[in-house]
Parts: C-alpha cells; sequence; structure tokens
C-alpha cells in the first residue's frame, strides 16, 4: 500500500457543545471526557447530599478518584464545576425535548407545553444534580451561558430559572412550524410562566414531585392553551 493510499488516521470525538461553558480547557480525547463526567457525576453528588455550599474542587476529585492538578487542567474552580454541570443538564434536557417533539409530528404548542414538562419532571426524578441546579438561584449557574435561544435569534425573558420557559419557546418554535403571532406567543409566554411556578411548588412539597400538583400543572396547560387534541390525548405524570 502506498503513501497515499493509506486510511487517514481516525479523528477525535468533538466534545459536546457544553463543555464551552465553565470549562478551562475543553476536552479532545476520549478518556479526557471521561474524567470530566466522573468530576462531574461526583459534583451532583455532593450537590444532592449535600447543598451547593459543600461543592470544593478537593471533594470532588476525592469523590470521582481523580487528582486534584486534573481538575485544574480542565476547570478553573468550584463554579466552573457547577456551570458546566448545568450546561450539561441543560444540553440533555434539551436534547431530549427535542426527540420527544420529533417523535410526535404535527404538535401544537399544547402538545409541546405538555411534551415540556413530561420532560422536566422525568429529569427532575432521574438525573443527579438537575433538581438542584435548577432550584438554586446562588449555584454558579450562569443563564447567558448556558439559556437556549430560539430560532428566530431572540432572547427570552431574563429570569433565572428561564431555562425552561425559553427551550420550550424554541422547541415549540420548531414543533409548530412558524413563528407563532403575537397573541399566541403571549398566551404561552404567560402559560410556561404559570406552569414554572407550579412544578417549583410541586418540588418543594415533594422531592420527587407532588403527583397532584404536576397533574394540576398539565391541566393548566391544557384548559389555557385550549387544545382539544392534547386535553384528548392526556398522559400520565
Amino acid at each position: 500500500m502506498s503513501r497515499t493510499d493509506r486510511p487517514a488516521p481516525p479523528r477525535p470525538n468533538p466534545a459536546p457543545a457544553w463543555t464551552a461553558t465553565g470549562l478551562r480547557r475543553r476536552p479532545a480525547q476520549r478518556r479526557s471526557m471521561e474524567r470530566v463526567e466522573r468530576l462531574l457525576r461526583a459534583c451532583a453528588a455532593v450537590l444532592e447530599e449535600e447543598g451547593p455550599a459543600a461543592v470544593t474542587t478537593t471533594e470532588v476529585a476525592r469523590r470521582a478518584e481523580i487528582p486534584i492538578g486534573t481538575v485544574y487542567q480542565f476547570f478553573y474552580d468550584k463554579d466552573g464545576l457547577i456551570r458546566a454541570l448545568a450546561a450539561r443538564n441543560m444540553e440533555l434536557f434539551t436534547d431530549r425535548l427535542s426527540e420527544r417533539l420529533g417523535a410526535s409530528a404535527g404538535a401544537d404548542w399544547a402538545g409541546a407545553a405538555l411534551t415540556a414538562v413530561d420532560t422536566y419532571v422525568d429529569m427532575r426524578r432521574t438525573v443527579p444534580g438537575f433538581g438542584v441546579l435548577d432550584a438554586d438561584p446562588d449555584t454558579g449557574y450562569d443563564p447567558e451561558a448556558c439559556a437556549p435561544r430560539p430560532p428566530s435569534g431572540r432572547a427570552g425573558p431574563g429570569r433565572r430559572d428561564d431555562r425552561v420557559s425559553g427551550t420550550l419557546l424554541a422547541m415549540g418554535l420548531t414543533a409548530t412550524g412558524s413563528p407563532p403571532d403575537p397573541e399566541t406567543e403571549r398566551r404561552v409566554r404567560v402559560a410556561v410562566e404559570a406552569a414554572d411556578a407550579v412544578l417549583s411548588l410541586a418540588f418543594r412539597t415533594d422531592p420527587d414531585g407532588d403527583p397532584a400538583l404536576i397533574a394540576e400543572c398539565r391541566e393548566l396547560l391544557r384548559s389555557y392553551l385550549a387544545c382539544p387534541a392534547a386535553a384528548a390525548t392526556g398522559g400520565t405524570p
């Protein structure tokens, strides 16, 4: 085989988009990516068990069984760890929501809203660190760095917890195929703001999310967005 006939060496997989947030250096190899993931899992465990105040680079390194020097290869400080975890979870939420909306052809605003609620509830219950970061304003989360932007390029509202609302608007624009008229967009914004408040109450009432309050949230969205198809479809929280 001549030199020109030899196959090119495989290129390393590009780092996920979320690694652009909170990291000193983005991992370029699989082994480095695995170390970053171990550190974020350890960070999530500390958040879940002891809260944001207990997060330190030393404790995260100890739990991940990774030298402290490796932590500082990829992260500036503990705030970088938390921001990266928030960005990773936000990207995971966006991917899951996009996949679910893509599977429901012809989704309308009410259908998109109910899908967003179900995806959010599932992540609060199953993804370590997601609930703590979503609920606590003092974790070092930077909404400007992590919040999704609608395809139209307009920024969502400037609230701290705009992650869910902003993602719903962005995914809804994609699901419905075109930007909404001003009245519809206003109603959707009101609906997602109300849903945020009720979901927050549901998880303050019960760490796993109070089922009755989650059901009320879904009913609120069905009735306010006035979609008979969504009301008929229903679904379990």
